[in-house]
C-alpha cells in the first residue's frame, strides 16, 4: 500500500506526495514538478491592479496584427497576379489604390498610439495611486517603494513594448514589398517613419514615462491625462520637425545646363528632394528668383548665360538612410526616456507618497 507524506505550498494549503510502500521512493511526479509557474508578490500585484488595461493594449495589438496579416496576404496575391516586380508599378494605377488606402488607414490610427498610450496609460499609473491613497499603503508594507515603482514601470514598459514592437515589425513587413513606391507611403513622413523600426517603441516609451512623470508631478489623474495629453502632442511636433535633420544631405549637381531634356540630375528611386537650385560655372547657387521676370524660353536661356549659369545642384535623402535615421532618432528617445525614469527615481525616493 502507499502513504502520503504532507508538504506544505505557496499557497499555504497541504499537497500528498506519494510514496511507495514496497521500497520507501518518494513518486517522481510531485505537484511541485507540475506547477505552471504564476506571478506573485509585487509583479502580482501591480499587473492585477492593470490588468484591464494591459490586456485591452495587447487584445487591440492582437487584432491589428491579424488584420495587416491578412492585408498582406491579399496585396501579395494582387501583386503575383499582376506579375510585379516583373512589370512596372506605374501600370497598376487605381486598381491598387484599395491597398494604398488601407495602408493610410492603418498608418494613422498606429501614428496615435503615442498619444493613446500616454495618456491613458502612462498619467494614470501613478497618479491613481496618489490621489486615492494607494500610495500610502503600499509605502507602509515591507516592500520598499523603489521597488514598487520599478515593477509599476517595469510592466507598463514591457506591455509598450511588445504591442510596439510587434505591430512595427508586422506593418515593416506588409509594407516592404512596395516600400520604394512613394505612391503607397513616403518613406520620410511620419505615417512610414514613425511606425516602422525601432521608432515607435522608442516614440511610446518617452510618451509614457513622460505621462507617468506628468502624474506624479500633479499626483491628480485628470489633470495629467490632460496634460500628458498636451504634452504628447507637443512631442509630435517636435520630432516631425526635427525628423529630416537626422538625415545626411546629398548633393548631386549636372553640368549639361537647365532647359535640355536630360539636364536635371538623376536621383535614387524614392530618394527625398529637399532643394534645388541653379549652379553656376564659378560653383556658385542661385536660387529661383534668378531669371524670373523672363517671359520666353529665349529669354530665359539669355538670361541663364548671362548669369552663368551650367546645370542644377539638387540636395536630397537617399532611402537607405531610412534605418540609420531611425536608429538614431530611437537613440535619441531611449536616452531621454532613461533621464525621465531617472528623475521618477529620485523624486520617488523622497516625495512619491
Amino acid at each position: 500500500m502507499s502513504t502520503f507524506t504532507s508538504a506544505s505550498n505557496p499557497a499555504g494549503s497541504t499537497t500528498g506526495t506519494p510514496t511507495d510502500g514496497k521500497n520507501g521512493t518518494m513518486n517522481a511526479t510531485t505537484t511541485e514538478a507540475t506547477r505552471r509557474p504564476r506571478l506573485s508578490g509585487m509583479t502580482w500585484l501591480v499587473w492585477r491592479q492593470h490588468r484591464a488595461g494591459f490586456w485591452a493594449i495587447l487584445a487591440a495589438a492582437a487584432l491589428s496584427l491579424a488584420w495587416m496579416v491578412y492585408q498582406r496576404g491579399q496585396m501579395m496575391d494582387f501583386l503575383d497576379g499582376y506579375g510585379y516586380p516583373g512589370k512596372s508599378f506605374d501600370e497598376v494605377g487605381e486598381h491598387f489604390q484599395q491597398y494604398v488606402n488601407a495602408f493610410s488607414y492603418v498608418s494613422t490610427g498606429l501614428s496615435g498610439i503615442p498619444i493613446l498610450l500616454g495618456v491613458f496609460l502612462g498619467a494614470p499609473l501613478l497618479a491613481g495611486d496618489l490621489e486615492n491613497g494607494t500610495a500610502k499603503l503600499v509605502a507602509a508594507q515591507s516592500m520598499s517603494r523603489t521597488r514598487w515603482l520599478a515593477t509599476k514601470l517595469g510592466l507598463a514598459g514591457l506591455v509598450v513594448v511588445v504591442s510596439t514592437g510587434a505591430l512595427s515589425a508586422v506593418f515593416g513587413w506588409w509594407w516592404n514589398p512596395v516600400k520604394d513606391q512613394n505612391t503607397v507611403l513616403d518613406w520620410s513622413s511620419g505615417s512610414a517613419f514613425d511606425i516602422t523600426g525601432p521608432v515607435p517603441v522608442a516614440l511610446t516609451l518617452f510618451t509614457v514615462v513622460g505621462g507617468v512623470a506628468i502624474g506624479v508631478v500633479l499626483r491628480r489623474t485628470l489633470m495629467a491625462m490632460v496634460v500628458t495629453f498636451g504634452f504628447a502632442v507637443a512631442v509630435q511636433l517636435v520630432w516631425g520637425y526635427f525628423r529630416l535633420s537626422l538625415g545626411e544631405v546629398v548633393t548631386v549637381t549636372s553640368n549639361k545646363g537647365v532647359t535640355a531634356e536630360n539636364a536635371f540630375p538623376d536621383l535614387p528611386k524614392a530618394a527625398l528632394q529637399l532643394d534645388e537650385s541653379y549652379l553656376t560655372a564659378g560653383g556658385d547657387l542661385l536660387g529661383w528668383s534668378t531669371c524670373r521676370n523672363t517671359n520666353t524660353d529665349q529669354a530665359l536661356e539669355l538670361c541663364l548665360k548671362k548669369e552663368g549659369v551650367v546645370g542644377w545642384s539638387v540636395d536630397y535623402l537617399p532611402m537607405s538612410q531610412m534605418n540609420g535615421m531611425q536608429w538614431l532618432g530611437a537613440s535619441i528617445l531611449f536616452a531621454l526616456t532613461a533621464g525621465v525614469v531617472a528623475f521618477l527615481f529620485f523624486w520617488g525616493r523622497k516625495r512619491l507618497v
